[in-house]
């Protein structure tokens, strides 16, 4: 139980901080490729709101854009978090959770892991977890007819690739191996250890996103930082906020990019087959700083972490400087806006929904805890020309805050079924939502 001093600082912090206006700006300003960037603000405990959550009620689902329908794909999860359809169309939803807390160091970081924590998942464990269900809809129906447990007893798992009939799941600490052969409903297998990856004992961003190349010989891997911003030592974030490039065949590894603060969402653009992330940036200067992003990675590139934000912008409370790296720091390509927790992308390929999607990506939106205005917590589209954005993202899948700014879930993964819909999965809803369009024959012409 948690101690009562305790109990009445985090109820201290939520009725006062929650309810405090914090100058939070326009969301859309901060949208695109020359987001605003207001003045650099510092505070003893940083402005916190937490969108409480309460579930989805029966019959309740999410609100899409025009020309698409909503419905629960799979319902009862625990904790979905990444989706990966699998070439028969089979879908595997990992199921997962965050592993043991890190080591409490100061009265701040008990307070925020417990605030943070219940807004993720209402402050209950609600079952196992740390597996990987496979839901097979035999019919194309867009219901499945089976649904079985694929793996389980893993380690706070995100990510999956599949190469060949080799399945690689990114555990929080490994990229594991597992023997795979088309149709499988359940791996008994023992896994394989390809590379261990930066794990505990802090292991502040814990889940480590993961792609192969298309052409199948290289892995990467998204390694989110220890910290907000390496208050805990530069020693503690080896090979951390960084994408690693992992060859496939011995498990030898580099970095291929860094300076990413909590890069996931790994995709590969369909049309230049350059490598895309969407990043989480770092908190506790304003609501409106810094903004989250999504941008094309460059072999060897730099993106600021922890010294500088959006390119050469210094944040002043990391000692000592280092204009060194921060003359060679990366803009990113675009801006999603402040605090809004992006932790999935996927590029549409398909052709069942409306033409609009045709050219772009769908990235899921956790939401924000730390600004008095509630940001994110939606599906968002944001389209592409050439290989680059081309326009302001726009609204695909909302309505998981109610009127009263309660959380009814919370999208991470996001998905292109065999069919062409779109599959979103809500960790706090414990729910797979499948989007599909209103009147699929249409949009064939």
């Amino acid at each position: 139980m948690m101690p009562s001093i305790v109990r009445a600082l985090s109820c201290t912090a939520l009725l006062c901080l929650a309810g405090c206006n914090d100058g939070s700006g326009d969301p859309n300003a901060q949208i695109g490729p020359n987001p605003v960037l207001p003045e650099f603000q510092q505070y003893l405990m940083p402005p916190i709101h937490i969108a409480r959550i309460v579930g989805w009620k029966k019959d309740e689902t999410p609100t899409v854009a025009p020309g698409l329908q909503a419905k629960a794909f799979a319902t009862g999860l625990q904790h979905p978090r990444f989706l990966y359809v699998l070439p028969n169309g089979d879908v595997l939803v990992v199921e997962s959770k965050a592993p043991k807390g890190a080591p409490i160091k100061r009265p701040k970081e008990f307070v925020m892991g417990y605030i943070e924590s219940w807004a993720t998942s209402g402050g209950g464990d609600t079952g196992p977890g740390n597996r990987i269900t496979l839901l097979r809809d035999s019919n194309g129906d867009g219901v499945p007819d089976t649904q079985s447990v694929f793996l389980d007893h893993l380690n706070s798992p995100f990510g999956v690739a599949l190469v060949g009939n080799d399945l690689y799941v990114a555990n929080t600490d490994a990229i594991v191996r597992y023997p795979y052969t088309e149709g499988d409903t359940r791996i008994t297998a023992p896994g394989t250890v390809l590379t261990p990856l930066p794990g505990g004992p802090i292991n502040h961003h814990w889940t480590k996103s993961l792609v192969a190349s298309p052409d199948g010989t290289k892995l990467y891997a998204g390694v989110g930082s220890n910290s907000n911003i390496a208050e805990n030592g530069m020693e503690a974030e080896h090979n951390r906020a960084a994408i690693l490039e992992i060859d496939r065949a011995s498990g030898r590894w580099r970095v291929f990019a860094s300076g990413l603060r909590n890069p996931n969402g790994l995709s590969f653009e369909p049309q230049t087959g350059a490598l895309w992330t969407v990043v989480n940036e770092r908190d506790e200067i304003g609501p409106d700083l810094v903004p989250d992003y999504m941008t094309s990675v460059k072999d060897g590139g730099f993106y600021g972490w922890p010294y500088s934000y959006w390119g050469q912008h210094v944040d002043p409370r990391v000692k000592p400087e280092r204009p060194d790296l921060v003359a060679k720091a990366i803009v990113p390509d675009y801006a999603l806006s402040s605090h809004v927790a992006p932790l999935g992308m996927a590029f549409y390929t398909g052709t069942s929904l409306p033409r609009d999607y045709r050219s772009g990506a769908f990235v899921g939106e956790h939401g924000s805890w730390n600004r008095q205005v509630l940001n994110g917590y939606k599906v968002v589209f944001v389209p592409f020309t050439d290989g680059k954005p081309s326009g302001p993202a726009r609204d695909v899948v909302t309505g998981f805050l109610n009127s009263d700014n309660q959380a009814r879930g919370r999208p991470v993964g996001v998905a292109i079924d065999k069919s062409g819909a779109l599959l979103v999965a809500d960790d706090s809803g414990n729910t797979v939502w499948r989007v599909s369009a209103t009147h699929p024959q249409l949009t064939q012409r």
